[in-house]
C-alpha cells in the first residue's frame, strides 16, 4: 500500500504541472470578455489585442488533454525530461489519428454516430443519446470524446514507454537511433496497439464515467459534503488532485450548453459563462465555492483559536507565523501552510474534525446558493468587471457564521483534548523561532546555502532518484529513505513547514515558495529539467 501511495503521490503531482495555464484561463476569458463587452469598444487596436488574448485563454481551456499528456510525460520520466515531453505529444497525436482510421473501418464516423443516425440503425432514442456522448472531435480528429482523461493516459502511456527504452543501445550500425530517438521509434510503434486497445477499453470507462456524472447530479448536497470532505483527508497524502481535476476539468463534473457550445467540468463552465454576454450568473452547485468560507472565515477562525490557546509569552510568536499564512491563504488560496501548523501535532484534529467541516462548508455555500467566480481574494478580481453576474448575499452572513463556529469548535478540541497546537507548550518540537533565533540554529547547522543543504539531507545526489513540486511541496523520490534526515532538522534548520514520508518517497512543505526553492536545487544537482 505504501508503495501505491507513493506513486499516486507522484502522478498526483504530475497533474499539477498544467496548473498555471488554469489560472492564466480565468483570467484571460473572464477579464478580457469583460473588458470587450462591457468597456473597450469594438474597432481599435486594444479591443483587437484583448479580444486575441481572451481567445487564447479559450485555447488553452479547449485544449486541456494535450496539457495532461505533455506535463505528465515530463514530470514523470526519470531522466531527458524534454524528450519524454516530445514523446507526449508524439503518443497523443498518433492516438488520435489510429482511433480516428480504426472507428472508420468499424464504421464508426462523425455521421453514422449522430443522434439521427443512430435512431435510423435501430438503437433506442436513451441509447442513441448515450451511445452519441461517448464520441466527440479533439484537435480536428474524431473518436472518442475522452476529454482530460485522453491526455493523462497518453501522458502516463509515453513517460512509461520513455522510462522503458530510453537507456537503449543498439549496434553501431544503427547507433544513430538508440537512446532518446529509439524512444520515439517506441512511441509511435506502440501507439497503434495503445490506440486499438484504447478503442475497445474506452466505451466501459466512459459508461462509468456517465454513471458516476449522473450520480454525482442527483447526490445533491450529500454529493457535495463527500467531495468537500475527501478534498480535505487526501491533501496529506498529496494526491487530492486525483478526485478535483476530473470534477473541475471534465464531464464528471457536468457539462453545459453555452452560446452553442458545450462546456464540461465545474470550472470551464463558470469560465464559459464568464466569458458569455448571455449569462447572468454562475453555477451554483460547482465544487468549489464552499472554500471561500473556510479560506476567508473558516481558517481564519482556527488560527484565532490557536493564538488565544498560546501561553502568554509565545502569542507574539504564534502571531507572526499565523497572520502571514492567514493574508496568503486570503489572498491566493493556498491553505496548506495553516492547515500544516495543526496536522502534524493533531491529526486527529484534522481528519475527524476540520476535513469534515470543509465539507459543510460546500454544503452551505450550495444551500446559501453563493454563484461567483473565483475562491480566493486574488481570484476574484474578475468579478469586479461583471458585478451583475455575481450572486452572494449571504455570505454577509455565512462567513461571520463560519468564523465563529471555527474558532469555537478549535477551541473546544485544543482545550479538551490538550492539543499541542504552536505555542501551548514552553517546550517542545512545536514551537517558534524568532528571526534572529532561526538565523542563529541556520548559521549553527551549516553555512552552505539551502539548497545545498536540501541536497545533503536527502542523503546525497546519488540518493535522489526524482524531484518535483507542487503548489507547496517539494516531492523527492529517494533510493534509502534511512539516509534522508529527520523531520525534526527539516523543520529546525531547513525552513520546512512539514515533511510527509511514504515508502521511498518524502514530501517537504515549503509554502509558495517551493517553486523557486526547486530551481535552485535542481541547479545544485546539475538537472536542466
Amino acid at each position: 500500500m505504501k508503495k501505491i501511495q507513493a506513486k499516486l503521490q507522484v502522478f498526483s503531482g504530475a497533474m499539477m504541472v498544467p496548473i498555471i495555464l488554469f489560472v492564466l484561463v480565468g483570467f484571460y476569458v473572464a477579464i478580457g470578455a469583460s473588458l470587450t463587452q462591457y468597456v473597450v469598444p469594438k474597432g481599435n487596436l486594444v479591443y483587437d489585442v484583448i479580444k486575441s488574448i481572451t481567445g487564447l485563454g479559450f485555447m488553452f481551456m479547449n485544449n486541456l488533454q494535450i496539457w495532461f499528456a505533455v506535463g505528465i510525460a515530463f514530470t514523470l520520466a526519470k531522466k531527458e525530461k524534454g524528450w519524454a515531453a516530445f514523446s507526449g505529444i508524439v503518443l497523443y497525436l498518433s492516438v488520435l489519428s489510429v482511433i480516428q482510421t480504426y472507428s472508420e473501418l468499424q464504421g464508426f464516423t462523425e455521421a453514422t454516430t449522430s443522434v439521427e443516425s443512430l435512431i435510423a440503425s435501430g438503437y433506442a432514442p436513451d441509447a442513441a443519446a448515450n451511445f452519441n456522448a461517448l464520441w466527440g472531435k479533439s484537435l480536428g480528429y474524431f473518436g472518442y470524446n475522452m476529454g482530460i482523461f485522453s491526455g493523462i493516459l497518453t501522458g502516463l502511456m509515453s513517460s512509461w514507454i520513455h522510462n522503458k527504452f530510453v537507456d537503449t543501445k543498439l549496434n553501431s550500425t544503427f547507433s544513430f537511433f538508440e537512446g532518446t530517438k529509439f524512444v520515439i521509434i517506441m512511441t509511435t510503434l506502440l501507439a497503434v496497439p495503445f490506440g486499438i486497445a484504447l478503442y475497445y477499453i474506452w466505451p466501459f470507462i466512459g459508461n462509468l464515467l456517465q454513471s458516476l456524472t449522473i450520480f454525482i447530479a442527483n447526490s445533491g448536497i450529500f454529493g457535495t459534503f463527500l467531495f468537500g470532505t475527501l478534498d480535505k483527508m487526501l491533501l496529506p497524502f498529496g494526491i487530492h488532485h486525483l478526485i478535483a481535476f476530473p470534477i473541475e476539468y471534465s464531464k464528471l463534473g457536468g457539462s453545459m450548453l453555452i452560446d452553442g457550445v458545450t462546456y464540461e467540468g465545474v470550472r470551464n463552465i463558470i469560465i464559459a459563462q464568464a466569458a458569455s454576454p448571455a449569462e447572468t450568473g454562475y453555477i451554483v452547485h460547482n465544487f468549489t465555492t464552499g472554500r471561500i468560507l473556510f479560506q476567508l472565515a473558516g481558517l481564519p477562525g482556527a488560527a484565532f483559536a490557536m493564538y488565544k490557546a498560546a501561553k502568554p509569552e509565545n502569542k507574539k510568536k504564534v502571531a507572526s507565523l499565523l497572520i502571514p499564512a492567514v493574508l496568503t491563504l486570503a489572498f491566493v488560496g493556498i491553505s496548506e501552510p495553516i492547515e500544516y501548523t495543526f496536522l502534524f501535532v493533531a491529526p486527529l484534529l484534522y481528519f475527524f474534525l476540520y476535513a469534515p467541516m470543509c465539507g459543510l462548508m460546500y454544503v452551505l455555500a450550495e444551500l446559501g446558493q453563493v454563484q461567483i467566480n473565483g475562491h480566493a481574494l486574488f481570484f476574484m478580481i474578475p468579478n469586479l468587471f461583471q458585478p451583475h453576474k455575481v450572486h452572494a448575499m449571504s455570505l454577509l452572513w455565512l462567513l461571520p457564521l463560519t468564523f465563529i463556529l471555527y474558532y469555537l469548535t478549535f477551541e473546544f478540541a485544543i482545550k479538551k483534548f490538550h492539543l499541542k497546537t504552536p505555542g501551548t507548550e514552553t517546550n517542545g518540537e512545536i514551537k517558534l523561532m524568532s528571526k534572529k533565533e532561526y538565523q542563529k540554529r541556520k548559521e549553527q547547522a551549516s553555512q552552505d546555502a539551502l539548497e545545498i543543504r536540501i541536497v545533503e539531507a536527502l542523503g546525497g545526489k546519488q540518493n535522489i532518484e526524482n524531484i518535483g513540486c507542487c503548489a507547496t511541496r517539494l516531492r523527492v523520490e529517494v533510493k534509502d529513505m534511512s539516509l534522508v534526515a529527520e523531520d525534526s532538522a527539516w523543520k529546525d534548520y531547513l525552513e520546512a513547514m512539514g515533511v510527509v514520508r511514504s515508502s521511498n518517497t518524502i514530501q517537504i512543505i515549503y509554502g509558495v515558495k517551493v517553486g523557486s526553492i526547486l530551481t535552485q536545487v535542481k541547479d545544485a544537482l546539475g538537472i536542466d529539467g
